[in-house]
């Protein structure tokens, strides 16, 4: 097909062009998120109040010359305000809790992070995309490692002790009364840490293959003051210690795996009689027409540059990140356990228990 033969609708070439143009400038600028977090000016500004380049500059000990054009283009994507009859720039009480505070449960900061670290591996990614071949995961720019906690933390702040563990059959009183949990591919151990939070007659153990997110973990739990009852080791998900456990978990892990099938049956084989395991996925439907969509975007995404490319590297097949509720059902009931539903679901992610 040329365009030299085929008749325009120039309304639609123009509205493509436009959202082009807005994916341009969203792509361009989340390098300036990234910056923006890393000099403290998102924090510098909320507490400033209205400011200009200059007072930014002269609390953050950065240059105004470079900040007149930040915070302009912050304010075109809306991140930052600006009075034109001031010259001044402010956050919102809303636009901080996005943007200047990493405990919020709204914070997106570390999303930014994690996209601009993934596509410096765009090379190999399309010399795997053209091969088949893989990745993994920690052979990724280390930002990747930060960025996906920062990006993963704030749902977890706000849903894990909140309504995730209560859905679940019996697992919130088991963990009041004083459980045994294994969070298998902890990262940098966000969801192990919230866990041992919310549950203190609990003990807590986080497994990850990549050593250096085993040693953040590590400092993440001492940090909180949890250290006494959550421990950090390396070890992959068909092969962590331990037996009797209460609950298994894998959040946001899973379809990252080679082997999927082996870990549930590994964590079969970890549980007590009736324990669970929480399964935590990204949001997806189960047609291509039900993942149209702005999470549906970013999640695919993510499973080209990330995920799938390290469960490819590991031999085995790629899940990725929209694998629907039957594909991970067939996992686990592959795997020996007598049940899997879907618990509870957010905006962008699916909450599944099974039960052996």
């Amino acid at each position: 097909m040329t365009t030299q033969t085929t008749q325009i609708d120039q309304a639609k070439l123009e509205s493509l062009i436009g959202r082009a143009v807005d994916d341009l400038g969203a792509t361009s600028s989340a390098a300036l998120v990234v910056i923006g977090d890393k000099l403290g000016l998102y924090r510098a500004l909320g507490d400033l109040g209205p400011a200009t380049p200059e007072d930014l500059a002269a609390a953050t000990g950065t240059s105004a010359r470079y900040l007149r054009h930040w915070l302009l283009n912050q304010a075109s994507a809306g991140y930052v305000d600006y009075s034109p009859g001031t010259g001044r720039y402010s956050l919102t009480p809303e636009q901080a809790m996005v943007f200047a505070d990493d405990e919020s449960p709204y914070s997106m900061v570390g999303g930014f992070g994690l996209v601009t670290a993934a596509i410096k591996a765009e090379p190999r990614i399309a010399e795997a995309v053209r091969s088949g071949g893989g990745m993994p995961w920690g052979e990724h720019d280390e930002g990747l490692f930060r960025g996906t906690e920062r990006f993963f933390k704030p749902g977890y702040i706000g849903n894990i002790a909140q309504s995730w563990i209560p859905s679940l059959s019996g697992v919130r009183e088991a963990l009041q009364d004083g459980g045994t949990v294994a969070d298998v591919g902890c990262g940098f151990g966000a969801s192990t840490v919230i866990m041992a939070q919310a549950y203190p007659r609990s003990r807590f153990l986080g497994f990850d293959s990549h050593q250096p997110s085993i040693e953040a973990a590590r400092e993440a739990a001492a940090a909180a003051g949890v250290g006494d009852r959550v421990t950090f080791d390396v070890a992959t998900a068909q092969e962590f210690t331990g037996r009797e456990y209460d609950l298994v978990t894998f959040f946001d892990c899973l379809h990252d795996m080679g082997d999927p099938t082996g870990a549930a049956r590994h964590a079969h084989e970890a549980l007590k009689a009736g324990g669970s395991v929480m399964l935590v996925e990204p949001m997806a439907g189960d047609t291509v027409e039900a993942n149209l969509n702005p999470v549906g975007r970013i999640f695919s995404a993510a499973s080209v540059l990330i995920c799938s490319p390290h469960a490819i590297a590991e031999g085995g097949r790629a899940l990725g990140t929209i694998a629907t509720d039957a594909e991970l059902a067939t996992v686990f009931n592959d795997a020996g356990y007598d049940s899997f539903r879907r618990a509870t679901e957010t905006p962008t992610n699916r909450v599944f228990e099974a039960r052996t």
